[in-house]
């Protein structure tokens, strides 16, 4: 078995960094993961606009766990494991909606929207104390907390708390929620579908710049002959570290971005409402955070599995593993409250068209990504991948330089050899 200071080899002087395929292949490395890692770190569960009114819920399955995240009568969060404490069975069945309860169908037990037994069938056969049991209440995830209205859980009872875990990467999230005053909401329902890839391939693959101008060739050709769909700006930025193994890239882009980045194609009637927005932007932030806001992209992904991609959309994604060469993946968009119908629209078109499992870039990505799981069989369990790329440069790294990747391998050697420990 390959010790875990084997796994990459990193050689500054050499400006080498390989990473071994076994990575993506092992069931033995798979499994780590999950102790090291899903077990451990902070994972996103949700956004505070999901749940808007007491009495909202909704249910999702986070790092093979099946949760419900619920808004009390008195407006408070609360992440509970989706399981009766009386036989196991799923409380709720429903995707979300607005329940004050939840009755488990097997026998009937029913507990409040803060996980509270509140009743059951055939109480005389019980103690008289038995519902304030603690035993018999549903069991609350042993840690969630929010930054901005992004909620996240952690399975350990102990450890870093959110704003340290988060590092660099909390100031980004906090620019996402800044491009509106009256708050952000997710957009419509969620995109969900599944990839027969190794996880880790998805985190490079979310801020790759690398790979953009091959795989997506038809994408940008198909923006060029869309009259007045990109503007005059080049394609240019830098890539940062953000810690803890979370890293972005900054980048300007020709195409347009609803915050306040305006293209021809929307017309003058557009330029005024962009102009708009983007003299409040700059009266609530001031004017380097108002045009970094507004004319700069950026592709994040916060350690281990969350894609926070802030471009001609904001998507919110993330996939959990269920196997070496298989994942399951979950993105929302988000938008500000307030934001007129047709800047709306076009949001939720370029949420669709380039970011969607059915248009331009997803399915070019999806492509790649099972062409790499496809190709590792030839190595038969060896071989490594080269990520040394923006190694040999004495200033800041590129945007479609490697240096991020090199930031999430690090945190992911450093926490599987930790666990071994």
């Amino acid at each position: 078995m390959m010790g875990f200071n084997e796994r990459i080899v990193q050689d500054a002087s050499r400006h080498q960094f390989l990473v071994p395929r076994r990575a993506f292949t092992d069931q033995g490395v798979f499994e780590r993961e999950y102790r090291a890692i899903f077990d451990r770190c902070w994972l996103y569960l949700g956004h505070a606009s999901e749940l808007p009114q007491p009495g909202n819920f909704l249910t999702r399955r986070v790092a093979r766990r099946p949760l419900l995240f619920t808004r009390d009568r008195s407006g408070e969060f609360h992440a509970m494991y989706n399981a009766c404490p009386h036989r196991g069975a799923m409380v709720c069945r429903e995707r979300r909606g607005k329940s004050p309860a939840f009755m488990c169908m097997y026998h009937g037990w029913t507990f409040g929207s803060d996980g509270h037994l509140m009743s059951l069938p055939g109480g005389s056969g019980y103690p008289e104390d038995f519902k304030n049991d603690p035993q018999k209440q549903m069991v609350h995830v042993p840690r969630l907390a929010r930054r901005g209205d992004f909620f996240f859980v952690s399975f350990a009872e102990a450890g870093e708390d959110l704003d340290t875990y988060l590092a660099d990467s909390g100031d980004y999230l906090d620019l996402v929620s800044q491009h509106s005053e009256s708050g952000m909401a997710v957009v419509g329902g969620t995109q969900e579908y599944a990839v027969r890839g190794n996880w880790k391939l998805l985190a490079e693959n979310s801020f790759d710049g690398y790979h953009a101008a091959c795989t997506h060739s038809t994408y940008l050709e198909y923006l060029k002959s869309a009259n007045g769909a990109l503007g005059a700006t080049p394609l240019a930025g830098t890539g940062y570290d953000l810690k803890n193994g979370h890293a972005v890239i900054e980048y300007s882009a020709p195409w347009g971005r609803p915050i306040a980045s305006w293209v021809p194609l929307w017309g003058e009637e557009g330029k005024a409402e962009i102009d708009a927005i983007y003299a409040q932007l700059e009266a609530r932030l001031g004017a380097e955070r108002a045009k970094r806001l507004a004319a700069m992209n950026r592709n994040m992904v916060i350690f281990p599995n969350l894609v926070v991609n802030d471009i001609m959309a904001i998507t919110i994604r993330t996939f959990y593993p269920t196997a070496p060469d298989y994942m399951e993946v979950n993105a929302w968009s988000l938008g500000p409250r307030e934001e007129s119908e047709w800047l709306k629209k076009y949001r939720s078109f370029n949420f669709t068209e380039f970011l969607g499992p059915g248009g331009f870039a997803t399915p070019d990505d999806v492509e790649a990504i099972e062409r790499c799981q496809q190709g590792y069989a030839a190595s038969a369990g060896g071989g490594f991948n080269d990520i040394s790329k923006g190694m040999v440069r004495a200033d800041a790294p590129s945007f479609d330089d490697e240096m991020q990747m090199r930031a999430f391998w690090t945190e992911w050697d450093r926490r599987l050899a930790e666990a071994e420990d």
